[in-house]
Protein backbone atom coordinates (compact mmCIF):
# COMPACT_ATOMS: atom_id res chain seq x y z
CA UNK A 1 0.00 0.00 0.00
CA UNK A 2 1.62 3.20 -1.10
CA UNK A 3 1.89 6.13 1.72
CA UNK A 4 -0.31 8.51 2.17
CA UNK A 5 0.65 11.91 0.92
CA UNK A 6 -1.14 15.01 1.14
CA UNK A 7 -1.64 18.28 -1.16
CA UNK A 8 -2.92 21.68 -0.11
CA UNK A 9 -3.57 24.04 -3.23
CA UNK A 10 -3.08 27.26 -3.58
CA UNK A 11 -3.34 29.49 -0.01
CA UNK A 12 -3.08 32.61 -1.12
CA UNK A 13 -2.97 34.59 2.42
CA UNK A 14 -6.02 32.60 3.87
CA UNK A 15 -4.67 31.68 7.12
CA UNK A 16 -7.52 30.92 8.84
CA UNK A 17 -7.94 28.00 5.89
CA UNK A 18 -4.78 27.15 6.15
CA UNK A 19 -5.45 26.20 10.32
CA UNK A 20 -8.62 24.39 8.83
CA UNK A 21 -6.95 22.26 6.46
CA UNK A 22 -4.05 21.29 8.70
CA UNK A 23 -6.59 20.33 10.89
CA UNK A 24 -8.67 17.47 8.30
CA UNK A 25 -4.93 16.41 7.38
CA UNK A 26 -4.18 16.26 11.49
CA UNK A 27 -6.82 14.09 12.17
CA UNK A 28 -6.52 11.96 8.76
CA UNK A 29 -3.25 10.85 8.97
CA UNK A 30 -1.23 12.47 12.01
CA UNK A 31 0.90 14.74 13.01
CA UNK A 32 3.57 13.90 10.85
CA UNK A 33 1.52 13.48 7.87
CA UNK A 34 3.26 14.48 4.81
CA UNK A 35 2.27 17.32 2.90
CA UNK A 36 3.21 19.05 -0.43
CA UNK A 37 1.99 22.90 -0.60
CA UNK A 38 1.12 24.21 -4.12
CA UNK A 39 2.71 27.39 -3.74
CA UNK A 40 1.04 30.66 -3.93
CA UNK A 41 1.58 31.41 -0.38
CA UNK A 42 1.36 35.03 -0.65
CA UNK A 43 -1.32 37.52 -2.25
CA UNK A 44 -5.14 38.63 -2.07
CA UNK A 45 -5.46 37.11 1.25
CA UNK A 46 -5.29 38.90 4.37
CA UNK A 47 -2.28 36.96 6.24
CA UNK A 48 0.76 36.03 3.60
CA UNK A 49 3.38 37.08 5.94
CA UNK A 50 1.40 34.47 8.82
CA UNK A 51 0.96 32.05 6.30
CA UNK A 52 4.71 32.04 5.27
CA UNK A 53 5.74 32.00 9.26
CA UNK A 54 3.22 28.64 10.01
CA UNK A 55 5.43 27.18 6.63
CA UNK A 56 8.77 28.10 7.90
CA UNK A 57 7.87 27.09 11.21
CA UNK A 58 7.08 23.81 10.39
CA UNK A 59 9.96 23.00 8.20
CA UNK A 60 11.92 24.07 10.98
CA UNK A 61 10.36 21.50 13.46
CA UNK A 62 11.42 18.76 10.98
CA UNK A 63 7.67 18.15 9.44
CA UNK A 64 7.81 16.13 6.03
CA UNK A 65 6.75 19.10 4.34
CA UNK A 66 7.62 20.05 0.43
CA UNK A 67 7.06 23.94 -0.22
CA UNK A 68 6.89 24.49 -3.59
CA UNK A 69 7.29 27.75 -5.49
CA UNK A 70 4.25 29.69 -6.89
CA UNK A 71 4.61 32.57 -10.14
CA UNK A 72 3.26 34.57 -6.76
CA UNK A 73 6.23 33.58 -4.46
CA UNK A 74 8.04 34.58 -7.11
CA UNK A 75 7.06 37.72 -7.80
CA UNK A 76 7.32 38.81 -4.23
CA UNK A 77 11.05 37.68 -3.85
CA UNK A 78 11.79 39.33 -7.09
CA UNK A 79 10.45 42.37 -5.67
CA UNK A 80 12.15 41.96 -2.50
CA UNK A 81 15.89 41.66 -4.87
CA UNK A 82 18.53 44.61 -4.19
CA UNK A 83 16.31 46.13 -7.33
CA UNK A 84 13.16 45.20 -7.91
CA UNK A 85 12.70 42.45 -10.72
CA UNK A 86 9.41 42.78 -12.62
CA UNK A 87 8.20 39.20 -14.64
CA UNK A 88 8.07 39.62 -18.03
CA UNK A 89 5.40 37.03 -17.96
CA UNK A 90 2.75 39.53 -16.67
CA UNK A 91 1.14 41.37 -19.58
CA UNK A 92 2.79 45.23 -19.48
CA UNK A 93 0.03 46.88 -17.66
CA UNK A 94 0.56 44.44 -14.70
CA UNK A 95 2.54 45.07 -12.08
CA UNK A 96 3.28 42.88 -8.89
CA UNK A 97 1.51 45.83 -6.36
CA UNK A 98 -0.94 45.96 -8.59
CA UNK A 99 -4.40 44.98 -6.36
CA UNK A 100 -5.26 42.13 -8.96
CA UNK A 101 -1.99 40.58 -8.38
CA UNK A 102 -2.59 41.18 -4.72
CA UNK A 103 1.16 42.31 -3.82
CA UNK A 104 -0.51 45.30 -2.30
CA UNK A 105 -2.50 42.80 0.32
CA UNK A 106 1.16 40.77 1.12
CA UNK A 107 2.84 44.43 1.80
CA UNK A 108 -0.38 45.15 4.49
CA UNK A 109 0.51 42.23 6.14
CA UNK A 110 3.99 43.15 6.72
CA UNK A 111 1.88 46.55 7.81
CA UNK A 112 3.05 48.37 5.08
CA UNK A 113 0.83 50.66 3.62
CA UNK A 114 1.56 52.78 0.86
CA UNK A 115 -0.71 55.27 -1.92
CA UNK A 116 -1.34 55.13 -5.78
CA UNK A 117 1.09 58.34 -5.59
CA UNK A 118 3.94 56.97 -3.50
CA UNK A 119 7.19 55.40 -5.80
CA UNK A 120 7.58 52.04 -6.41
CA UNK A 121 11.53 52.73 -5.22
CA UNK A 122 10.26 54.31 -1.68
CA UNK A 123 7.64 51.26 -1.24
CA UNK A 124 10.46 48.39 -2.21
CA UNK A 125 13.01 50.33 0.35
CA UNK A 126 10.24 49.91 2.85
CA UNK A 127 9.27 45.83 2.20
CA UNK A 128 13.03 45.29 2.95
CA UNK A 129 13.03 46.33 5.86
CA UNK A 130 10.24 44.92 7.34
CA UNK A 131 10.12 41.90 5.25
CA UNK A 132 12.18 39.42 7.48
CA UNK A 133 15.00 37.49 6.40
CA UNK A 134 13.67 33.52 7.13
CA UNK A 135 10.56 34.80 5.09
CA UNK A 136 13.42 36.11 1.99
CA UNK A 137 15.43 32.91 2.29
CA UNK A 138 12.49 30.49 2.45
CA UNK A 139 11.11 31.84 -0.38
CA UNK A 140 13.99 32.21 -2.46
CA UNK A 141 14.91 28.25 -1.50
CA UNK A 142 11.18 26.95 -3.09
CA UNK A 143 11.25 24.00 -4.09
CA UNK A 144 9.87 24.29 -8.27
CA UNK A 145 8.47 20.07 -8.05
CA UNK A 146 8.43 17.07 -6.00
CA UNK A 147 7.52 13.45 -7.05
CA UNK A 148 6.86 10.70 -6.14
CA UNK A 149 7.18 7.15 -8.08
CA UNK A 150 3.47 7.44 -8.84
CA UNK A 151 3.15 11.91 -8.85
CA UNK A 152 4.40 14.57 -10.13
CA UNK A 153 3.77 18.10 -8.15
CA UNK A 154 3.97 21.30 -9.82
CA UNK A 155 2.40 24.66 -9.16
CA UNK A 156 1.53 25.37 -12.71
CA UNK A 157 1.72 22.07 -14.26
CA UNK A 158 3.87 21.09 -16.80
CA UNK A 159 4.36 21.38 -20.56
CA UNK A 160 3.50 18.18 -22.56
CA UNK A 161 5.80 16.12 -24.28
CA UNK A 162 8.80 17.07 -22.23
CA UNK A 163 10.03 15.10 -20.18
CA UNK A 164 9.27 15.62 -16.35
CA UNK A 165 12.77 15.96 -15.48
CA UNK A 166 13.59 18.50 -17.90
CA UNK A 167 10.54 20.75 -17.39
CA UNK A 168 11.37 24.79 -17.54
CA UNK A 169 10.66 26.98 -14.76
CA UNK A 170 8.49 29.22 -16.63
CA UNK A 171 6.53 26.28 -17.53
CA UNK A 172 6.03 24.74 -13.80
CA UNK A 173 4.96 28.56 -12.33
CA UNK A 174 2.83 29.84 -15.29
CA UNK A 175 1.68 26.99 -17.98
CA UNK A 176 -2.25 27.30 -18.34
CA UNK A 177 -4.20 26.20 -21.51
CA UNK A 178 -1.39 23.75 -23.76
CA UNK A 179 -1.05 21.62 -20.31
CA UNK A 180 -4.88 21.83 -19.81
CA UNK A 181 -6.44 20.89 -23.19
CA UNK A 182 -3.98 17.21 -24.01
CA UNK A 183 -5.02 14.23 -22.35
CA UNK A 184 -1.78 12.34 -22.66
CA UNK A 185 -0.80 10.49 -20.08
CA UNK A 186 2.80 12.31 -18.63
CA UNK A 187 3.86 9.27 -17.09
CA UNK A 188 3.26 9.97 -13.78
CA UNK A 189 0.11 11.97 -12.30
CA UNK A 190 0.31 15.56 -12.32
CA UNK A 191 -1.42 17.42 -9.82
CA UNK A 192 -1.25 21.49 -9.77
CA UNK A 193 -3.16 24.62 -8.91
CA UNK A 194 -2.40 27.91 -10.80
CA UNK A 195 -6.00 28.12 -12.14
CA UNK A 196 -8.66 28.41 -9.86
CA UNK A 197 -11.57 25.86 -10.60
CA UNK A 198 -15.14 25.11 -8.91
CA UNK A 199 -13.65 22.36 -6.81
CA UNK A 200 -11.29 20.13 -7.15
CA UNK A 201 -10.98 18.01 -10.51
CA UNK A 202 -9.42 14.95 -11.40
CA UNK A 203 -8.74 14.89 -15.08
CA UNK A 204 -7.33 11.71 -15.78
CA UNK A 205 -3.69 12.65 -16.35
CA UNK A 206 -3.99 15.70 -13.81
CA UNK A 207 -5.67 16.78 -10.63
CA UNK A 208 -6.45 20.47 -10.15
CA UNK A 209 -6.44 21.47 -6.36
CA UNK A 210 -6.58 25.10 -6.72
CA UNK A 211 -10.18 26.01 -6.09
CA UNK A 212 -9.91 29.67 -5.57
CA UNK A 213 -8.81 30.60 -2.15
CA UNK A 214 -7.29 34.01 -3.31
CA UNK A 215 -10.85 34.97 -4.12
CA UNK A 216 -11.81 34.18 -0.83
CA UNK A 217 -13.52 30.53 -1.16
CA UNK A 218 -12.23 27.88 1.09
CA UNK A 219 -9.11 25.94 0.94
CA UNK A 220 -8.77 22.32 -0.94
CA UNK A 221 -6.66 19.57 0.96
CA UNK A 222 -6.53 16.12 -1.47
CA UNK A 223 -4.87 12.87 0.13
CA UNK A 224 -3.21 10.69 -2.41
CA UNK A 225 -2.38 6.68 -1.81
CA UNK A 226 -0.82 6.02 -5.24
CA UNK A 227 -2.30 7.41 -8.17
CA UNK A 228 -6.02 7.23 -5.86
CA UNK A 229 -6.93 10.48 -4.27
CA UNK A 230 -9.82 12.11 -2.21
CA UNK A 231 -10.61 15.28 -1.14
CA UNK A 232 -10.64 15.62 2.81
CA UNK A 233 -14.07 17.18 4.09
CA UNK A 234 -14.88 17.42 7.79
CA UNK A 235 -16.55 14.00 7.61
CA UNK A 236 -13.61 12.42 5.96
CA UNK A 237 -12.23 11.61 2.81
CA UNK A 238 -14.29 11.63 -0.13
CA UNK A 239 -13.55 9.84 -3.02
CA UNK A 240 -12.10 12.35 -6.10
CA UNK A 241 -12.51 9.89 -9.88
CA UNK A 242 -11.32 11.06 -12.83
CA UNK A 243 -14.06 12.88 -14.81
CA UNK A 244 -16.03 10.74 -17.50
Amino acid sequence: MPRPIYAIGDIHGQLSELTRVLTLIEADGGQNAEIVFMGDYTDRGPASAQVLDVLIDGVAQGKPWHCLKGNHDRMFSWFLQEYPQHDAYLPVYLYWLHERLGGDKTLASYDIAFTETDRALTVHAHARNAVPQSHVEFLNGLALSFETPDLFFAHAGIRPGVPLGQQDEEDLLWIRKEFHIDPRDHGKLVVHGHTPVERATHYGNRVNIDVGAGYGKPLCAVVFEGRTCWTLEDEGRVPLLPKP
